[in-house]
């Protein structure tokens, strides 16, 4: 059997995901003539069909199915193959991190040793920190855990406290700590999964009561939820003083575990600029 062309495996995709060959066909800018002769081509290749089709719909078949699970990863790998590339070739390095983490010092001396080397951050989110390597847009990422460990080496940093945020003028501002029990009744605006000691005893969680979580897109815009009274966060010390302002206020949680910042790249890349930046940061 032939190797598999990756075009033809994008053209699938398309059609398994929109499940209408006229549709598909429009997302791919191709005719849709065209479209079918690829899907064709790529069922004989594999000697299996892929689609079900009749003049009132379309439906993968279970090899469709199987296809649909390995190929999103399998083209996922290959773009990000494509951007790592792409980057070696323009002498670039991307330093990945999480807001109120700096990196300052380990950038510069990279930047020091390797003159010819451009290097280029990018701030993430509690959502993407470690996608950004495993689709090619960093090539290390400073992370906050729990993440999905899974295909990266991690290496420990440092660790914070944690604290709650919380407007002003609310019941546990002002107090020198709280302890996780004291939030018990309040909405976190935090994934559930990133303080599991407060879900374990949260109010709205046992009572099902809670609405549903909301994925924020940035720090500020979690906060501008607390100052409007909309719950509170949790955040590690450093993101609670880099995100100061005067409408809310920063409790300690002195029975939350710190909070734990590594490094982490791709397990299976080689690089001689990972190894070094790996070992400036942890100095």
């Amino acid at each position: 059997m032939t190797d598999v062309d990756l075009r033809k495996l994008r053209y699938f995709v398309a059609v398994a995901e929109e499940l209408n060959f006229g549709r598909a066909a429009a997302r791919l800018h191709i005719a849709q003539p065209v479209l079918s002769r690829q899907i064709r081509a790529l069922e004989a290749e594999l000697r299996a069909q892929l689609f079900r089709r009749d003049k009132r719909s379309t439906e993968l078949t279970e090899a469709g199915r199987q296809l649909l699970a390995d190929a999103r990863p399998l083209l996922a790998s290959a773009e990000a193959l494509r951007r790592r590339v792409a980057t070696a070739a323009r002498g670039t390095f991307t330093v990945a991190f999480m807001p109120g983490l700096t990196v300052t010092d380990a950038v510069q001396a990279l930047s020091a040793r390797h003159p010819e080397v451009a290097v280029e951050l990018l701030r993430t989110t509690w959502e993407d920190q470690t996608e950004v390597l495993h689709d090619g847009r960093a090539d290390v990422s400073v992370i906050r855990l729990p993440v999905d460990r899974r295909g990266l080496s991690v290496r420990p940093l440092f660790t914070e406290p944690r604290v709650a945020v919380v407007r002003t003028d609310h019941r546990l501002a002002g107090k020198e700590s709280v302890r996780v029990a004291d939030l018990a009744e309040e909405h976190l605006l935090n994934d559930p999964d990133a303080v599991p000691e407060w879900r374990d005893i949260a109010v709205e969680l046992r009572d099902g009561t809670a609405p549903p979580w909301r994925e924020f897109r940035s720090v500020e815009e979690k906060l501008e939820h607390v100052a409007a009274g909309r719950g509170v966060a949790v955040v590690p010390r450093s993101t609670s003083a880099y995100y100061t302002r005067p409408d809310v206020a920063h409790v300690p949680v002195e029975d939350l575990p710190p909070n734990e910042v590594c490094l982490a790249w791709v397990a299976t890349r080689r690089s001689r600029l990972i190894a070094e930046f790996a070992e400036l940061i942890a100095g």
